[in-house]
């Protein structure tokens, strides 16, 4: 949504969308950059997706709203063309969560394209319905409503077909296609996804619309705007203590020690985060744009 926003104001130049542009494309290779380079450490890094999704974006900004749709559209029924193709399982060691040759070419392209963890496709169209959301008007009320009920709709659809299969309604392999969570990132998964998304930003938009002063919304909104640093800090300082904090060894796959019982690990996430909201609301009083916010501005320009 963000990206939308930045170039939905009036009376924009062929010069400006010019400008635009650059700075997206950027901005793309930036965090394409810091992505790879976190990998070694963290091999779920979204950040070189993310990087692949705005690439893509910053030639897609200025194209009429509906095409958004089409391209979320297309993103997911690519990447149910390319099951056909390629087992979605390649290179993957599902008992470590290793990528066999993500340093090679071909094993990059694949991870990047088809089955890494948040895959060009599909998880772009994820990205395509924030660009089509960005265009909206979100300060008409209707719009919020409109939003948050085709959310519910799409979520309660898919839910109900889910409810079918665990009935053992259906042929085992619906059952599992209809069923299957994060990965892989089945129409279903999407679509359920999606419908949760519309409905918490549209609820999102009406609280923040309503209370424009509440000083917790102004803090969380100042912790949303350092998303990048927070990323990057939990996943290199959090992660380190967290092994500290529990005596584990930090691996990046999974331990070969006992895991964290969840209470600890919510524990732990709540506190971090705290402390993230705490530390936004501290760092905004002095600069306007979070550490690695202003890096990458610095680059993109």
């Amino acid at each position: 949504m963000g990206l939308s926003l930045m170039v939905s104001r009036q009376g924009i130049t062929a010069d400006d969308k010019k400008r635009f542009k650059s700075i997206v494309l950027k901005r793309s290779w930036f965090l394409l950059a810091i992505g790879l380079a976190l990998y070694s450490w963290w091999p779920g890094d979204i950040l070189h997706f993310y990087g692949g999704y705005m690439h893509i974006a910053a030639f897609l900004m200025f194209v009429p709203q509906r095409y958004y749709l089409v391209a979320a559209i297309a993103a997911i029924a690519i990447y149910h063309a390319l099951l056909f193709f390629i087992p979605v399982e390649t290179a993957w060691d599902f008992a470590t969560f290793k990528y066999a040759d993500f340093w090679t070419l071909k094993g990059f392209l694949r991870n990047t394209l088809y089955n890494g963890w948040n895959s060009i496709f599909p998880w772009i169209a994820y990205f395509m319905l924030g660009m089509w959301l960005g265009k909206l008007n979100w300060q008409n009320n209707t719009v919020k409503k409109y939003i948050f009920v085709a959310g519910a709709i799409l979520l309660l659809l898919f839910e109900g077909l889910r409810a079918i299969a665990t009935a053992n309604m259906l042929d085992i392999k619906t059952t599992q296609y209809i069923m299957s969570e994060y990965f892989p990132p089945y129409l279903p998964f999407m679509a359920i996804t999606t419908g949760f998304a519309l409905m918490v930003i549209s609820a999102c938009m009406y609280i923040g619309y309503k209370f424009p002063t509440c000083k917790l919304i102004i803090a969380l909104t100042k912790t949303g705007q350092m998303t990048l640093t927070h990323y990057v800090v939990h996943i290199t300082l959090g992660m380190v203590v967290f092994a500290v904090l529990f005596r584990n060894t930090y691996t990046g796959y999974l331990p070969i020690e006992e895991p964290v019982p969840p209470i600890y690990i919510l524990g732990f996430a709540t506190g971090f985060f705290i402390l993230s909201v705490a530390f936004s609301v501290i760092w905004k009083m002095y600069f306007k744009n979070g550490p690695l916010e202003i890096l990458m501005r610095k680059i993109s320009g």
